[in-house]
């Protein structure tokens, strides 16, 4: 019997390089509120909640586990599966191990695959459009879901219509990678190509069936990661030295490229990758003289500018056309023109092993988080944060002490044998050497003030006892 319900599968693997310096590698665009005060990735799982959809299948960075579940729990939603890849091998193999996953269950799947960096502004047709697409999916077709292009954008890749299959959509004659800008005008005044949107629904059969075609290799080492993977919690864990010999590559080049069961259908709703800061100014309302800002802001004869600021006061006279981003660590200024080279700051940055290009001074963990306010020779000063109900490992250090001042909640302390609770104003020390944990017996957070001191400071210096999330 043919399956009634759709699994969601999203793709969180990507770093967002290009919206430094809000979006880093440890805690990506996806996770971060980049338009209100909710995270693309909690609007990606709302988005494929709902019939005709099942729970959704999450195919993740090993370190971003936990900011998924936290996401997950915040929305009270239960996941199928949340697959750990630990390395990036890109689209395709991620998607053979979901297919492989669901095949072991259910041999008719259907698996709808979304980014979880994207925005749509109209649920309920979106929902419409996949079900529509979904007789196309069950005749064996590998749908991909176009875009109609309404400037020649050459950051995105495109797909030439062909035949009308069934009213509901067209064969593909041919998908173009992020085409040269003349080639892209032509495109629009033909009038069909669409965008690729980068979101696909197919069976899980059939998507195995053309790997095992065009890219045997991938399967077999999927499916050696699956046999050599382990859950571990509420995860899965993928076998690392078999998913690292698979061929990094994306669904589009293995796949959908070379295929002949490729088909389009027309997702006609507002649409964006939200790529770069130039997409989120252009999607951002702006005031009488074409400004977007956001945080403490003093906007002086200025014209056409993104001004975004986390934390200090940013203020700008007799500027246009300029996008300007400032968080607690780093600042980024350009021409908005120039909004894709920011890619090519990054690079630097990686070749020069700076620290920004990875992590904010706010740091999240799964019972909370952390945020370095100053360091010195020898020190170094946290504000921490520790959820409701939630604790640290059981671990001691090597080189520092710990002294704890704490601001807001109740703090249970475990100080070598001694297990005693801090309220506010309260306070205690911390020997090197001595295992300890911090909890919250509360249902409000705990707010307290960390200094750390010793001739080595390093998030390294931890040597875990016991954690109920399992590190080790």
């Amino acid at each position: 019997m043919k399956s009634k319900i759709i699994t969601p599968v999203v793709l969180s693997g990507g770093v967002g390089s290009r919206l430094w310096p809000l979006s880093r590698s440890k805690r990506p665009k996806q996770f971060i509120p980049l338009t209100g005060s909710m995270t693309m990735f909690a609007k990606t799982l709302l988005r494929v909640t709902g019939e005709p959809f099942g729970p959704p299948m999450i195919v993740c960075n090993e370190e971003h586990r936990f900011l998924v579940a936290e996401e997950l729990r915040a929305l009270a939603l239960t996941a199928h599966d949340i697959i750990l890849e630990p390395c990036a091998r890109n689209t395709a193999p991620a998607l053979s191990a979901a297919a492989l996953r669901l095949l072991a269950h259910d041999q008719d799947a259907l698996m709808l695959v979304v980014p979880s960096d994207h925005m749509l502004s109209d649920t309920d047709a979106f929902h419409n459009i996949v079900k529509n697409a979904c007789a196309l999916a069950k005749n064996g077709h590998l749908v991909a879901f176009g875009v109609e292009p309404d400037r020649p954008e050459t950051g995105y890749g495109y797909i030439r219509r062909g035949v009308i299959l069934n009213n509901t959509g067209w064969q593909v004659e041919k998908f173009v990678e992020k085409p040269a800008l003349h080639k892209v005008e032509r495109y629009l005044s033909e009038g069909a190509y669409l965008w690729n949107a980068g979101i696909f629904l197919f069976s899980a059969k059939a998507l195995i069936d053309e790997l095992k075609y065009y890219y045997p290799e991938i399967v077999a080492s999927t499916l050696d990661a699956l046999h050599q993977g382990s859950s571990d919690l509420n995860f899965f864990r993928l076998g690392k030295s078999a998913f690292e010999s698979s061929p990094a590559i994306s669904i589009d080049f293995a796949v959908m490229e070379k295929t002949h069961r490729a088909a389009v259908v027309l997702l006609n709703t507002e649409w964006s990758d939200v790529g770069s800061w130039e997409r989120l100014w252009a999607l951002s309302k702006s005031d009488k003289n074409g400004n977007v800002s956001s945080g403490r802001t003093i906007m002086v004869e200025t014209n056409d500018t993104y001004v975004r600021t986390e934390k200090p006061l940013v203020a700008t006279i007799g500027v246009k056309g300029l996008t300007v981003v400032a968080t607690d660590d780093a600042v980024l200024v350009m021409p908005t023109e120039r909004a894709q080279d920011v890619k090519l700051l990054v690079a630097d940055l990686e070749a020069s092993k700076s620290e920004e290009v990875n992590s904010h001074t706010c740091v999240y963990r799964p019972w909370g988080y952390y945020q370095n306010l100053e360091a010195g020779d020898g020190f170094l000063v946290k504000r921490i944060v520790v959820s409701a109900n939630a604790k640290l490992s059981l671990q001691y250090h090597l080189h520092r002490a710990e002294h704890w001042i704490v601001v807001a909640g109740i703090a249970r302390v475990t100080n070598g044998d001694e297990l005693y609770d801090l309220k506010p104003n309260q306070s205690t020390y911390i020997p090197s050497g001595v295992a300890h944990r911090l909890e919250n017996p509360g249902s409000t957070p705990l707010q307290l003030i960390e200094v750390q001191s010793g001739k080595h400071i390093s998030e390294n210096d931890i040597v875990r006892l016991e954690d109920t999330y399992g590190r080790k």
